[in-house]
């Protein structure tokens, strides 16, 4: 736990002294959320939630995917000597789920200042998008820590990511449009289940897989 925690606090450092990229995440999603409301105004429910998402997974890409493509061999040595595998990825982990969580509030926040807030049910809604971007950074930061040992191939990143993340974002707008309307759906508690499983099994991916590529 204490490796957890000295590796979460050196994320945070990192972030804190490279605000550029923070602040150019928001920058992004802010102009962007810009032009779509002087485009198209307040659009309506179904097109709301398809665009929020959309953001949602742009910001993860610009934000969270450079975890593992920004260190160096150099840097990547030096925590080999400190720290085990799995300590190193669960700390990615959860660092990048915490920014995904803060940057989707943030969005939705900017959502709901340019474009409309059509969503009746605010709290489910807000639930449902920390989830998602929690859902997304796991698969993301995953990922990207196989990037990064395939030769920096970032390419590689989106072909491998492509069928799970539009499988998940198709479930994450089926289970935001339930934020839409004040009747509970039946299936709601089956697609929480259903992605929180998909999150556990890259959580465990993660754990089996990671060692073999830190040792490389």
């Amino acid at each position: 736990m204490k490796t957890l925690i000295a590796l979460f606090r050196k994320d945070l450092l990192l972030e804190f002294r490279q605000q550029y990229s923070f602040y150019g995440v928001l920058l992004y999603v802010a102009s962007t959320i810009f032009v779509l409301y002087l485009a198209m105004g307040q659009p309506e429910e179904q097109v709301w939630n398809g665009l929020f998402w959309m953001i949602q997974l742009f910001i993860c890409v610009n934000g969270v995917a450079k975890s593992f493509l920004q260190e160096s061999r150099g840097r990547m040595l030096y925590y080999y000597s400190l720290a085990g595998p799995r300590d190193f990825i669960l700390s990615k982990l959860f660092f990048n789920a915490v920014l995904m969580a803060i940057l989707s509030i943030l969005a939705w926040a900017l959502f709901s200042l340019f474009l409309g807030a059509p969503v009746r049910n605010g709290l489910r809604f807000f639930g449902i998008a920390v989830f998602g971007g929690f859902g997304l950074s796991l698969v993301f930061t995953f990922l990207s820590a196989i990037a990064a040992r395939a030769q920096q191939n970032a390419a590689l990143m989106a072909i491998l990511g492509f069928p799970l993340i539009i499988l998940q974002l198709m479930f994450l707008m089926k289970l935001s449009n339930t934020a839409f309307s004040k009747v509970i759906q039946e299936s709601l508690l089956q697609m929480v289940l259903l992605l929180a499983g998909m999150d556990a099994m890259v959580i465990v991916l993660s754990l089996i897989l990671f060692p073999f590529l830190w040792k490389d």
